[in-house]
């Protein structure tokens, strides 16, 4: 049994675990995005060389959700039996290894098959990085902690596009096409990094060699007073969260963030590309957006955790981002929708973080392991609605404003739907005050 030896100072060891932790956990999401991207970038050669419609490669760059999506919940309930270092080692591994085994992929059905199986692989990652959270940090700290991971996915956007033109233009070497290498050259680092993890993540603060004996005490005893203050009394049930609604409602209010964020990679790469400038000058132009979207994750759930505020920080970023989404198809000139969409970006994800604080305040333990995986994996349908959707709008519509217009909405709904999940969790907390 550890014992508490000294007087500690917890933002010191808040501190500490945040400066051994997220910064590995941040390098994971920056790959796992890339290999996400990397179908976008692969495109530009993939669909000749397969000599397959763009139909045919939407359908299969979009069943990744689906395999995402079924497997989610299965994924984090074994992280809470066997612990995180394991899980995200297995899954960095077999995510990379799909992801090799695209640039080999010669025939429609093995396409498709490959790219269910990249979301099957992947599937737990960050909604297991979402709960891994919870065993570390408290609840007052999470909005910042994953505000810090998701900045990975950002910065992998920026780079995205430079280092996709670049492996494209490896077409030939060693007689493989452009988009093999894209494959390849992306897959590998996922490999390397599960073996890294399997090697140095600690699965709790027990196991942590950075902190002392009092320090993990502090922490695992802070850690315990919120969950029993959370659900008193109540042993972890992951079956009962299948059937709370309040999980359901939850996944329903995140779907609309996911879906309006494909309308930046909808509408970004048009306007880019109507600068006429090189691919250089268009790979260096798509990293700005990205850049304004760090910021604003660090900076609005830092500002959320001061103020100790949730619903605004909420709410405004995203009624900010679908107003800029609406006026980037109203105003004239190129120069203004890019600045509008690179504002929009912002406000798509800067909320985010502060968002996923809120299943905290009713899922605890496994439970939580389980309610986060379903959550996120329902709500990343958005980017399944999102990519079917959208081309649909615009190919019955016949404009560029229509798609616009309703991924505006969507994030507008998103934003006000706030005050309905805040409403649905403070009764909940009333009735479980009362019993």
């Amino acid at each position: 049994m550890l014992k508490q030896t000294a007087i500690i100072n917890g933002d010191r060891v808040i501190q500490r675990a945040t400066l051994k932790l997220m910064p590995l956990l941040g390098l994971l999401y920056l790959i796992a995005y890339i290999d996400r991207q990397n179908i976008g970038y692969a495109k530009l050669q993939m669909v000749a060389s397969l000599g397959v419609s763009e139909a045919v490669y939407g359908l299969g760059a979009s069943l990744f959700f689906i395999g995402y999506l079924l497997f989610e919940v299965p994924s984090n309930m074994m992280l809470a039996k066997i612990g995180a270092r394991r899980t995200f080692s297995r899954i960095m591994l077999s995510w990379g290894v799909v992801t090799v085994a695209l640039a080999f992929t010669n025939s429609t059905w093995m396409f498709y098959i490959l790219r269910f199986l990249l979301g099957v692989c992947e599937a737990g990652f960050y909604p297991g990085v979402l709960y891994y959270l919870t065993l570390w940090f408290p609840a007052r700290s999470r909005s910042r902690l994953v505000g810090y991971f998701m900045i990975g996915s950002a910065v992998a956007n920026a780079i995205a596009a430079p280092i996709g033109g670049a492996l494209l233009d490896l077409n030939g070497l060693l007689g493989m096409h452009g988009w093999q290498w894209v494959f390849i050259v992306t897959g590998i680092p996922a490999i390397v990094m599960g073996v890294v993890v399997l090697k140095i993540l600690p699965d709790t603060p027990r196991e942590a060699k950075f902190l002392s004996a009092s320090e993990k005490m502090w922490l695992l005893t802070t850690l315990h007073t919120e969950e029993k203050n959370i659900a008193p009394g109540k042993p972890a049930n992951p079956s009962e969260v299948l059937r709370d609604g309040r999980v359901y409602l939850m996944a329903f209010y995140f779907l609309f963030f996911p879906l309006s964020a494909y309308g930046l990679s909808y509408w970004l790469p048009t306007i880019v590309k109507g600068f006429g400038v090189s691919n250089t000058v268009n790979g260096l132009l798509n990293i700005i957006p990205w850049v304004i979207v760090a910021f604003a994750l660090w900076w609005v759930p830092r500002r959320s955790v001061i103020k100790n505020e949730q619903t605004w920080h909420i709410v405004l970023p995203a009624l900010f981002g679908a107003l800029c989404l609406l006026l980037s198809v109203v105003v004239p000139g190129n120069t203004f929708k890019f600045i509008f969409l690179c504002l929009a970006a912002a406000g798509i994800f800067a909320g985010q973080p502060v968002l996923w604080t809120l299943p905290g305040r009713f899922l605890v333990g496994a439970n939580a392991a389980v309610g986060l995986a379903m959550i996120n994996s329902i709500g990343n349908l958005g980017g399944f609605i999102s990519q079917n959707v959208v081309p649909m709008i615009k190919d019955r519509t016949g404009s560029d404003v229509a798609p616009m217009l309703f991924l505006s909405a969507c994030l507008a709904f998103g934003g006000l739907m706030t005050f309905v999940m805040q409403a649905v969790i403070r009764t909940s907390e009333r009735r479980m005050a009362n019993k």
